[in-house]
Formats: structure tokens, sequence, C-alpha cells
């Protein structure tokens, strides 16, 4: 019996020299704006995507001119947190070596940057490690951005719990040197690496990317059930004791195929702090040896764990960690909002959350974000956090200084804007003109979408109630659209899936409600709904579950079997 083939890209892993590929001497060509095909899916792993403005391609074209070429680079920030100086240097790189002028802070709690020509790479990677900044495993089939809940209020147990998310995306970054070589001129070694040299990866490293957070309840603003690997903080009189381990989250499906689906992750029981890393290697060296890396779009942990049984895979992870899970703690999770405006510390410090649509860091007419922030920055003596909703915390402000920060917010535009309680919940992807897999807009359309949503619930007499709406142009969930109650995923231009039934806290999935209807019929629907749900609704009862409670969607119990059903 001939052994099954593998995906494309384990082979070009396996045949990179640990991620260096040609990429260096891609970088040298002034040919083309382009990387090689095998190039294109190396760099992911030092941080950056290749893309090209679609806007331009068919006018390109028919000038025979090869396709205006750019890269997206997104930043490693652990748990979203950057010095006032960092960000400093982070604005002045947008400014100088970007063509969109612009930062966007992710759904992961980093920030990235859009149109850099790849005669700028090499300069940014510099640039960003100047302050003490990197890209490497941002992207890529290795553990990304570490996530952690930015809780501006009990400055003890974030700091805690910040210092986990921090020992975890440090313990588990590559450890190839090919970052440092190619970007940043080290001399590379002449000794001959092995497997040692990846103690963790390997030398084909994981069948397909991982996503980790932190969350501290009863915050869920991490969207922490959605990752391959989640930690929920347990706090005992407000000193930090453990987590709930949850593993088997995932986002990303494709559109009709069924064998692919959106799921969250399970519970696993409580570990006590110390055992945090024996844990996390364990789990992901078990998606290193069994998950599938013939079927890339069966590769993520959900379908390990789904394949290969939850009491096996759970059996495996307690054998390699070499300690067992104590049962569950009794923790509440619930917002998975940010706490916009000024919120006090315990430590008497203050925090000030600014709304940032979309997660677009630019400077407008009327609304000067960018320069707002940069002139914040210079004066600010505390840390900037960005939030897994996209928005900004200028935090740990003194009481004397508050009236200064708040000035220069109002002043460039970053504060004083009528915000709904659904928009501030709201959030969407990128998609168009640069993202390659994009089907439909979401950030260029979002902002209209969400005034239409707003004047609904206005006319229905619920704009009291907060209502998780998430969009993406493709259903590969970068901004957690299966999670909301309200999810829109593009089918086609114009056109989307409209997925309703999630549960206000992040603890259930939503399911298709209508497949490929336009801006029109999705607002016809929801007016019906939202007209239901002003009358029918149970006291304090969201609208994800109301629209489950009367038979709109059935409830997702088990996404393998339900999602699709």
């Amino acid at each position: 019996m001939s052994e099954q083939k593998l995906a494309l890209n384990e082979y070009l892993k396996t045949d990179s020299d640990y991620l260096r590929g040609t990429i260096k001497e891609g970088l040298d060509s002034a040919v083309t704006g382009s990387f090689s095909d095998g190039d294109q899916q190396l760099i992911k792993f030092h941080g950056f995507y290749q893309q090209d403005d679609r806007d331009l391609r068919n006018e390109r074209k028919e000038q025979k001119l090869e396709p205006l070429y750019s890269f997206m680079l997104r930043a490693r920030v652990p748990g979203g947190i950057c010095s006032p100086q960092q960000w400093l240097g982070v604005d002045k790189i947008a400014s100088m070596l970007t063509s969109s002028n612009s930062i966007r802070l992710t759904t992961r709690q980093t920030f990235q940057y859009h149109g850099i020509p790849k005669r700028n790479l090499k300069t940014i990677i510099q640039d960003l490690d100047r302050e003490a900044l990197d890209s490497i495993a941002a992207c890529g089939d290795v553990n990304r951005n570490v996530m952690c809940n930015p809780n501006p209020v009990e400055s003890k147990l974030h700091e805690q719990a910040y210092a986990v998310a921090k020992q975890l995306s440090d313990h588990l970054l590559p450890h190839t040197r090919a970052y440092a070589e190619i970007w940043l001129d080290e001399e590379k070694l002449l000794s001959t690496e092995d497997e040692t040299v990846e103690p963790v990866y390997g030398k084909t490293y994981l069948p397909r990317k991982f996503k980790m957070a932190v969350a501290v309840p009863p915050d869920n603003d991490v969207d922490v059930y959605t990752n391959d690997l989640g930690f929920i903080a347990v706090a005992e009189n407000g000193e930090l004791v453990g987590f709930n381990l949850t593993a088997g989250g995932g986002m990303g499906s494709t559109h009709g195929e069924v064998e692919t689906f959106p799921r969250l992750a399970d519970d696993f029981g409580f570990i006590k702090t110390e055992d945090v890393m024996k844990f996390a290697e364990a789990v992901m060296t078990v998606q290193r040896d069994r998950g599938n890396r013939v079927n890339r779009k069966r590769s993520r942990l959900k379908y390990t764990i789904v394949d290969h049984g939850y009491e096996q895979f759970k059996a495996e992870v307690e054998l390699r960690a070499g300690v067992k899970f104590e049962p569950k703690r009794d923790v509440v999770i619930g917002d998975r909002g940010d706490r916009y405006g000024w919120v006090e510390g315990v430590d008497g410090k203050w925090h000030l959350t600014l709304f940032i649509e979309s997660g677009r860091i630019k400077d407008l007419p009327g609304q000067t974000l960018q320069t707002g922030l940069r002139e914040i920055a210079k004066i600010h003596k505390g840390d900037f956090r960005m939030t897994s909703n996209q928005n900004m915390i200028i935090a740990g402000v003194a009481a004397e200084d508050k009236a200064t920060i708040e000035g220069l917010a109002r002043k460039h535009g970053l504060l004083g804007q009528v915000l709904t309680q659904t928009r501030g919940h709201s959030i969407a992807c990128v998609a168009l003109p640069t993202c390659p897999l994009a089907m439909a807009e979401a950030e260029r359309y979002f902002p209209e979408f969400i005034d239409h949503i707003d004047a609904l619930q206005a006319k229905h007499g619920i704009s009291e109630q907060a209502i998780v709406v998430r969009m993406t142009g493709c259903p590969n969930g970068c901004a957690r659209p299966f999670a909301a109650e309200i999810g829109l995923v593009g089918k086609a231009p114009g056109r989307y899936n409209l997925y309703l039934g999630a549960s206000f806290e992040g603890t259930r999935l939503n399911k298709m409600h209508r497949e490929n209807i336009q801006e029109a019929d999705i607002l016809a629907e929801l007016d019906t709904l939202f007209g239901r749900y002003a009358v029918e609704r149970d006291a304090g009862e969201t609208f994800g579950n109301f629209t489950v409670r009367v038979g709109v969607v059935k409830a997702v119990i088990d996404a393998a079997k339900d999602f699709h059903g």
C-alpha cells in the first residue's frame, strides 16, 4: 500500500533548511516585486504575506504590468502591550515605509502594516528590532501571537496573567536562526543543523497555525474558546493560582465543504500556574505528531481532537505533560466587549479605552487618529494595550495626567464619537482590496452596515442591547464571525452568508440562517427578527439566545455534527 502524499507545504518546510528557503535570494532580486511560490509560504513564518491591490489588477493587466505586489507584515506583541516609545517607532515606520501610511490593530492584539514594497521589508524588520519588536512567528504553521486579557482594573492579576502569556510566546518561538540571518544580517553558523534546532516543532513545524489566549474572567474579550489552546485564569483573593485549560477551538472553514467547520474549544480541567508550559508543550507536540499533514483544510487541532477522540487526546496530553488535569474550577465567563472611556484600576492609575473602527489607525479629515496617538505617546508615562476587539487602551495614567491625555484624544477624534452598544462590540477583517482570500468587502463596508443595524435597533426600541456583530470577506474567520450573534461571511462581491445564534459570551457557535444574500435581504431579515425580539424576548435575554429559543436556528452543540446539519 503506497504512502499517502503529504500536503505541498510539508515538503516546502522539510526542504526549507529551517525556514530559509531562497528568501534571501528573492529579496535581492529587483526583477519582480514578488517572491517565488515556495517562498511565499515560508515568508509567513517570518511574519508577512504577499498581497496585491486587487482594485488595480485589471488595469495593470491591460498595461502588461505584473500585479502591484506589496506585503502585509504582522508584528509579534504578546498580550498586546507596547511602550509609548515603541509606539512612536511603530508610527514612524508606517509613515516612512508603507504605501498605506496607516497602522491596523488586529483581532489578535497586535498591529500590522499594509502596502509594504519588497525593497522596504528588511528596513522595516530592522527598525522594529531597534524597538525590541519582531514579526517572527506572527504567521505560519507555528504558535501565533499569544493573546491576554488587557484587564485595566485588577493590575496585579493582569500582571500575573500577562507574564504567563509572554512566557508562552517566548518559550514557543521557533529556534531557527533564519530570521536573524535573513533580516538582521546575523552571520550563519557553520555547524550542521538537526532536529535539536527545533526541540518543540521539529523540522516540519506544526501541521497548521496554532493560536493561544489567556482569559481573565469575567471578561472574555480574547474569545478564549475560539483558540486552539486557551487558559482561563483562576484567582483566589486577587492572586493567580492556575487556569482552566481549553483546547480545540478554531474559526476557519471552506464554503461548501462540510468536512470543514468552525469549532469552539473543549474544557479539559484545571492546571496549576507552574504546569502551564508542560501542558502547552504537550498539546502542541500531540498536534505536531497526530495532526493531519495530508489535507491542510483538516489540519488544525480541532480536527485532531474530533478525529482521535476527546478522551484519547486528553490521556496523551497528560502522559506527555507528566501531570494529570484536576477538575475544572467554577468561573463565570461574561462580556466580550471592551470598557470604553476611563476606568480606574485598584492601584489608583487610570486607563482610557479608545474605540478604533475596524482597528484602522490613519489620519482622515476631522479624525486624525494616527497623529493623536503619536502626540499621546510623546507624553504618556504608562503603556499602550491593544485589545482583541481592535481597540487601544492608554493604560497606567496618573490622575494628574488624565486631563492632558483626554484633551489630546478629543482634539484628534479619538474620543467624543457617539458609540452604540452594538458598534462597540463588533469587528471586521481587512478583506478587499489587499487580502487575496477575500470574496467580499468587510472593513471598508462594515461601518455603513453597522449604521443600518443601529437604525434597525433604534426603530424597534432595542438600542440598549449590545449585539455581537462580525463580518469577514471569506470563511477563514479572522474576525471570528462564527462566534458572533450576527455573523456575515463573504460569498461573492456584495453577497454574504448570514449566521445567527451564537451566545453573547462566546460559549456557543452560530449557524447559517440564509445563504448568499445581498444587503437588502440581510437587513429585511434582521428587521423582522429585531421586531420579534423587541416583543417576544425574555427579561435579560440576549439576541443570540433568543434566535435559538424561538427556533430561528438550532443550537450548535457538537460542531462536527450540528454546524452544517
